[in-house]
């Protein structure tokens, strides 16, 4: 009996060597590495929902590196106390770099809406009459998420109407700056002058774009700085000059486009003709000129983002950090116009910090369905369904194909179940 039970620990021994030795094999630098692909997409989780309205947005740059940025700025003022700004576009000049992609973004935005304006059409958008939420079917979800006024006796329930190319993305606005770097804030009373375009715009047009209903100063030599204030000693040019040399990088710069773009897609003309309404009415010729029509849609937003994503690395955008309110450029306005939480210790300014590129765009997540004739999503059954813009969400139902950084977004890969499976899911 004593024979056995030293055999079979003996036996467990062993075993546990053996795992002992793999382990230290696998952790040893000669074990060769796994072959995971570099190019993986990330996994991304559906959108929380919306944060509290008395609490702050995050902040992208921690508040420690903020503090320790404005010390070291200081101190390089009191040593040098008047010195010439050498990096674009602090110092008012252009980044070179950056005006092609400006340009790239412009159109692609003008030809993003130009498609939205044609698959609205034909794919059905609804909208909540008394809050922001968008969905993408022929009906509308049950899903609970209403935050209109009187939600609570509606049991958040949403009031769904018909909705339009402004309820599938939001382009907020803010107000154009002439002169960027020489005069930074438009004031409370000058509200009603400056005029206010989307924000996407005015970051193109500080980056290098140039619209003749929008002027801006373009400098060609860098401005000082004086005890932290900005001071141009830049001699004036004549007017000839500048107009000529504007007309002349406007008509090279005009003709700079994305691989993505310059391919021609044919417009839905004839859907529209017909009073064509619902997809299975389609004939296989007009499928295909809408699948182009969707992957064209697709591929002007995706160009749109990466080039205002480069634009904001030397670009500054400010976003309150209560309410949706964006500035592009150095500085936040002056208007005392927040009516968000804790606005009356501001007496009414904008608590302004760095914007992220969905304060600039606002991609307004939508449910993922799966079929547009199915029935309506269950509140029930929430967990299951997944989200992505309401960009991506249109243009997948028109026949693009799904873009791998929405994939775990969208939870393609999860099966919900039936409305009379549900008291049988744990």
């Amino acid at each position: 009996m004593r024979a056995i039970v030293i055999y079979s620990q003996l036996s467990l021994l062993k075993r546990l060597t053996h795992r002992l030795n793999t382990s230290l094999s696998f952790s040893s630098k000669s074990w060769p590495a796994t072959d995971v692909p570099d190019d993986e997409t990330p996994y991304s989780d559906v959108p929380k929902p919306r944060r509290s309205k008395s609490k702050r947005k995050p902040y992208v740059t921690p508040m420690k590196v903020l503090i320790e940025r404005a010390k070291k700025e200081k101190e390089a003022r009191k040593a040098q106390p008047c010195r010439v700004l050498e990096e674009p576009p602090e110092n008012g000049l252009l980044v070179p770099e950056l005006v092609e992609v400006a340009h790239r973004v412009y159109q692609a935005r003008s030809s993003l809406l130009s498609g939205l304006s044609q698959l609205v059409r034909v794919i059905p958008v609804l909208r909540c009459g008394l809050c922001n939420e968008v969905h993408i079917s022929y009906v509308g979800h049950e899903i609970r998420t209403c935050t209109g006024p009187k939600s609570r006796l509606r049991s958040a329930m949403h009031d769904w109407r018909k909705g339009g190319v402004r309820d599938v993305v939001f382009f907020p606005k803010c107000f154009h700056l002439y002169d960027r770097v020489g005069k930074p804030r438009v004031g409370h009373d000058e509200r009603f002058i400056v005029p206010r375009i989307p924000a996407i715009v005015e970051l193109c047009i500080q980056a290098g774009l140039d619209l003749e209903k929008y002027p801006t100063k373009r400098r060609t030599k860098p401005v000082y700085c004086i005890e932290g204030r900005i001071a141009d000693f830049e001699s004036v040019v004549e007017e000839d000059e500048t107009k000529r040399k504007c007309s002349f990088e406007n008509g090279n710069l005009s003709m700079i486009s994305s691989s993505m773009l310059t391919n021609p897609v044919e417009k839905v003309q004839t859907l529209v003709e017909n009073n064509i309404s619902h997809l299975d009415e389609l004939s296989d010729e007009e499928r295909n000129r809408l699948r182009g029509l969707g992957k064209h849609t697709l591929d002007s937003w995706f160009e749109m983002i990466s080039g205002a994503k480069k634009i904001m690395e030397k670009y500054v955008v400010n976003t309150c950090g209560y309410c949706p309110e964006v500035q592009v450029g150095p500085k936040g306005h002056k208007l005392r116009m927040c009516k968000a939480s804790k606005h009356q210790s501001r007496n009414g300014l904008h608590a302004w910090q760095e914007a992220t590129i969905d304060d600039l765009l606002g991609p307004n997540y939508v449910w993922h369905v799966e079929d547009l004739n199915g029935p309506a999503l269950n509140n029930n059954l929430k967990r299951y369904y997944g989200k992505a813009p309401a960009v991506v969400e249109l243009c997948i139902h028109a026949g693009a194909p799904v873009p791998d950084q929405y994939r775990s977004m969208m939870r393609l890969d999860v099966v919900s179940p039936d409305r009379d499976e549900v008291d049988l899911v744990a």
